[in-house]
């Protein structure tokens, strides 16, 4: 009896020393309530975390995240706008993404200007980028492992709405499109990766491509067609 009390007041530590962690880790990890105003202030944020600000119509909000080799990371945001009554026009806004050395990144797919009428509460961007090379030429503008800089911003206002509040919210979500072993390369380093994590891949990929799924799925059909060639061969059927 006391041998399985002593157990049960173990486990019960046990189970608080966990959930302290446990709490003490979630109040570490709370995501973002502010932007930088300019690239050296731009705050870090995680990949699939949500982050806000509370700003001006007019203001630059930056904020960077990692990207390591074989992602392919998707930037969406939305502007929470002021009252309509409150506005006197028509907004585009912008948003843009950099890479470590402030190299503006093309965007393949979403819409990285969106315009909001007088009557709109919200305005939604977004804009997948290419996916993340692990070693380039010096003289290319490939995307490369390291800190990438998202910059939101309004480009068309009235004056008059200038200075409205407005509440900005980011999300950063990556896919696996191969590793660094799909390019036969590394990055010696990650590019002005210092202020944010590395992510969950490392910077410079998994070992596993798509190439690598190709070549074992065809190694498995392989292997499946001469097995049921051999087995038709050696046990013919009788009449």
């Amino acid at each position: 009896m006391r041998r399985t009390t002593r157990a049960l007041t173990a486990l019960a530590l046990a189970a608080a020393a966990l959930m302290g962690s446990a709490s003490a880790a979630t109040a570490d990890d709370e995501a973002p309530t502010e932007a930088g105003t300019a690239f050296r202030t731009a705050v870090a944020i995680k990949q699939d975390e949500k982050a806000t600000a509370d700003a001006s119509t007019g203001d630059y909000l930056y904020w960077q995240f990692p990207a390591g080799a074989g992602q392919r990371a998707t930037v969406k945001a939305t502007v929470n706008l002021p009252e309509a009554s409150a506005r006197h026009g028509a907004a585009t806004w912008q948003l843009d993404v950099f890479d470590g050395l402030r190299r503006r990144q093309a965007c393949t797919t979403g819409d990285r200007t969106a315009r909001a009428s007088e009557q709109d509460t919200t305005v939604a961007l977004s804009c997948t980028l290419r996916t993340v090379r692990p070693w380039s030429e010096r003289w290319a503008n490939d995307p490369l492992p390291g800190a990438y800089y998202i910059r939101l911003t309004v480009v068309d206002v009235p004056d008059r709405d200038l200075g409205l509040p407005v509440k900005a919210e980011v999300r950063v979500g990556a896919e696996d499109a191969g590793g660094a072993r799909a390019e036969g390369g590394a990055l010696g380093a990650p590019l002005h990766a210092a202020a944010v994590a590395e992510p969950d891949g490392g910077w410079n990929g998994g070992w596993w491509s798509g190439r690598w799924g190709w070549t074992v799925g065809g190694a498995v059909l392989c292997a499946l067609a001469a097995v049921g060639g051999y087995t038709l061969t050696r046990h013919p059927h009788r009449r």
